[in-house]
């Protein structure tokens, strides 16, 4: 594992440096002016003389590759840059939001592997019954639904036409403080929709995987002994069946990232999900290139944590990737 992790580390720096790079250029070769972002209204009368001294206090004004190599050594050496929209050093900025992210995506995540593993395995059990037909019929419909559509339409009917959870933000409007009870309150729907749309693919892996276990020599040989059919569910079916679905960890995880902006934004969660759109439309450097690096990262330690998890479950298959 620790060979594993390492490798993966090391290959990991080059596609950073891409990654980051690339994000220089495709910002450079933006129809959009962070002058005139950092300004706002007051650019309108702003003299040329002054555009040009805030265009090269911004940075802006060197050549691509000169924007890039400062920042990136500049973050080597632990100085992420200044947000020019956002007006705070940027490492400020992720501190203030990566928690609040971090918390919807782990809660959302986390839901979406129990309930669907749960219901994948209930499926498998009776393939073809009422509760299979009806559970992959709203699994399918699922993937084809817009996160941020179900994030509207549960603001409608829990918020607003029931009452019974906070339409968004991360507290309530009347109170000052960040406490927990209310954290928790408003944590419910963005973490369910978010959970929501990803759990179709855990069911109908679980689903697929559980199934195709229990028509497996083994399984039938632990039913031929006379082993419970909990035992055998659980203690063979299951572990083999829920082998692909840890190949899928990795693999959501973009789509993780991306839901989770859709969902902060349509419930006003304090995340990254502002920061990120205010970088990219301003054109602003430091932040887009940070946010990128860290979205870079949560998908190469989900690819990472994919491969390790599936050798822990099937020792054959080894740390040798």
């Amino acid at each position: 594992m620790a060979r594993m992790t390492g490798r993966r580390a090391l290959s990991a720096v080059p596609v950073l440096l891409a990654v980051t790079f690339a994000v220089f250029a495709v910002a450079a070769a933006s129809p959009f002016d962070p002058v005139k972002a950092y300004t706002g209204t007051a650019g309108l009368t702003a003299s040329q003389e002054n555009l040009d001294q805030i265009r090269a206090n911004l940075g802006v004004d060197q050549p691509l590759v000169s924007r890039w190599w400062h920042w990136l050594t500049s973050a080597l050496g632990g100085d992420l840059g200044d947000s020019s929209t956002l007006r705070q050093p940027v490492a400020d900025v992720i501190a203030e939001r990566v928690g609040w992210s971090a918390l919807l995506a782990t809660t959302a995540f986390a839901l979406a592997v129990l309930l669907g593993t749960a219901l994948g395995v209930a499926a498998a059990r009776r393939p073809g019954g009422l509760l299979d037909r009806a559970v992959s019929a709203a699994a399918y419909t699922l993937e084809a639904a817009p996160g941020f559509w179900l994030g509207l339409l549960a603001i409608w009917f829990f918020a607003l036409k029931l009452g019974v959870l906070p339409a968004g933000g991360l507290t309530d409007t009347a109170s000052d403080t960040v406490t927990f009870g209310q954290v928790a309150s408003h944590l419910v729907l963005p973490a369910a929709v978010l959970g929501v749309t990803q759990l179709p693919w855990f069911f109908l892996y679980v689903r697929q995987g559980v199934a195709d276990a229990l028509d497996e020599d083994p399984v039938r040989g632990a039913r031929a002994r006379g082993i419970g059919e909990r035992t055998v569910l659980l203690g063979h079916a299951l572990r083999s069946g829920m082998l692909p679905m840890l190949t899928l960890i990795g693999s959501r995880v973009p789509e993780l990232i991306t839901g989770a902006l859709l969902v902060e934004t349509v419930f006003s969660w304090p995340g990254i999900a502002a920061a990120t759109v205010q970088a990219a439309t301003a054109v602003d450097f430091p932040l887009l290139a940070a946010l990128t690096v860290l979205a870079t990262t949560a998908v190469l330690a989900g690819n990472l944590l994919s491969d390790l998890l599936y050798g822990l479950a099937d020792p054959r298959v080894g740390f040798d990737g």
